[in-house]
């Protein structure tokens, strides 16, 4: 079995953000899976998907801060057509990447006690964010 359709993200603030519980409330057909595949692939350049710490946001708070120290805004970028957070949120991108694939059982997502997804949104005023999410395996 093969579901895929395409997921919008409500707009959130500059940071790391807990969203697996929006991602798996939008998704259609993971309860009827027994075991699968799940691909996220966010459709965004200065944004990033991770798998990370899902109770302390303190974990959250620190990662910004260390990505603000690493890529810096107010380097010497050449490209800056929409602001100095621009090229930064495409490096802090392709850093931690745009795409997660995670197992499914039992018509669940097979995470670590402590791991949850996050969206990194790299840009100051990112918007609404959108995540084709492909779902594969064998039904109940």
């Amino acid at each position: 079995m093969w579901h895929q359709h395409t997921l919008t993200l409500s707009a959130k603030p500059r940071g790391f953000h807990l969203v697996t519980d929006e991602v798996v409330g939008k998704l259609e057909g993971l309860a009827r899976l027994e075991t699968g595949l799940l691909h996220l692939l966010l459709l965004h350049t200065s944004a990033s998907l991770t798998l990370n710490e899902n109770c302390d946001p303190t974990v959250r708070g620190d990662m910004e801060r260390h990505f603000l120290r690493q890529v810096p805004e107010n380097a010497n970028y050449e490209h800056d057509y929409e602001g100095p957070d621009d090229m930064p949120a495409h490096i802090k991108s392709s850093l931690l990447g745009a795409s997660l694939m995670l197992p499914v059982r039992h018509g669940k997502l097979v995470l670590g006690t402590w791991q949850g997804i996050w969206l990194g949104e790299h840009r100051n005023h990112g918007g609404q964010r959108r995540i084709v999410a492909t779902l594969q395996g064998e039904p109940k």
